[in-house]
């Protein structure tokens, strides 16, 4: 009996620390998106697209289609954002984010941009955890 509860005990304690972890990774993915939003309102593209997958398998898919690849994505945003003047200022509003697994994260949410002439959609994004550091595998913003 004394066993029995020994091993229940463990099986707690290590479910307990196995919830903490997911909660955090839900936390540091929050945390990236908030840095996300701070590179774009400082007009850096570049350091936004840190936080996304440096592979040619990554997917965006926007209002023209599916685009792979991660410099093609950034080549994209360049293109349709040629300054801080046209980027304006983000927004994001996390709508729902779930724990996948312990290296995937779905976030559904709504962006903002304010300029001159505001827009706003919403997104989705499936983030994993590859080489220890969380990036967006894929993006689908409309």
């Amino acid at each position: 009996m004394r066993k029995a509860v020994s091993v229940l005990f463990t099986i707690c304690c290590l479910c307990s620390f196995a919830q903490k972890d997911l909660k955090g990774d839900l936390k540091t993915v929050s945390n990236i998106m908030s840095a996300q939003e701070l590179a774009w309102n400082h007009g850096d593209i570049q350091g936004f697209m840190s936080f996304y997958w440096k592979s040619d398998s990554l997917k965006f898919i926007g209002s023209k289609g599916l685009t792979y690849g991660w410099q093609k994505t950034l080549d994209n945003y360049i293109k349709g954002y040629p300054d801080k003047t046209a980027m304006g200022t983000l927004k994001f509003t996390i709508l729902s984010m779930e724990q996948l697994s312990k290296t995937s994260v779905y976030v559904i949410g709504k962006w903002e941009l304010d300029k001159e002439k505001q827009s706003g959609g919403h997104f989705t994004l499936l983030w994993k955890k590859i080489d220890n550091k969380w990036v967006i595998v894929a993006d689908h913003t409309s």
